[in-house]
């Protein structure tokens, strides 16, 4: 029988320990990675969501006043959670003139377009 020697017992070679810490290594960037992506889609629903809030009061209100739109554009501005929007409601006519189409476009403040959400409204 073939003795070991008594440095070699229970224990690990350099080049045992530095692959394990590479891997480990390798693994927690990864994590790190993930777990940013989550927070900046995280970030983002919030904004769109935030956004489409501003677009269906704006909607809501059109509905709510009870008279027809005339065509044309109409700039406004909204906050939600503490951040301004910037939006435009698109009115444009339909091949039944009782009825108009209206777009209620919304961007971030820096003009990144977020979220477009529109209805057709009739005459009264």
């Amino acid at each position: 029988m073939r003795q070991r020697s008594a440095s070699r017992e229970g224990g690990f070679t350099l080049l045992e320990v530095l692959v394990a810490l590479a891997v480990t290594a390798i693994a927690l960037a990864a994590g790190l990675r993930a777990a940013g992506v989550l927070v900046d889609n995280a970030e983002r629903l919030s904004e769109v969501v935030a956004a489409q809030w501003c677009a269906d009061n704006q909607l809501t209100e059109l509905r709510l006043r009870r008279a027809f739109p005339g065509v044309g554009d109409v700039d406004f501005s909204c906050e939600q959670l503490g951040r301004s929007y910037r939006g435009k409601l698109v009115t444009r006519p339909t091949l039944n003139p009782s009825f108009r189409r209206v777009d209620a476009l919304v961007a971030s403040e820096a003009g990144v377009p977020l979220v477009s959400l529109s209805t057709v409204l009739g005459r009264q």
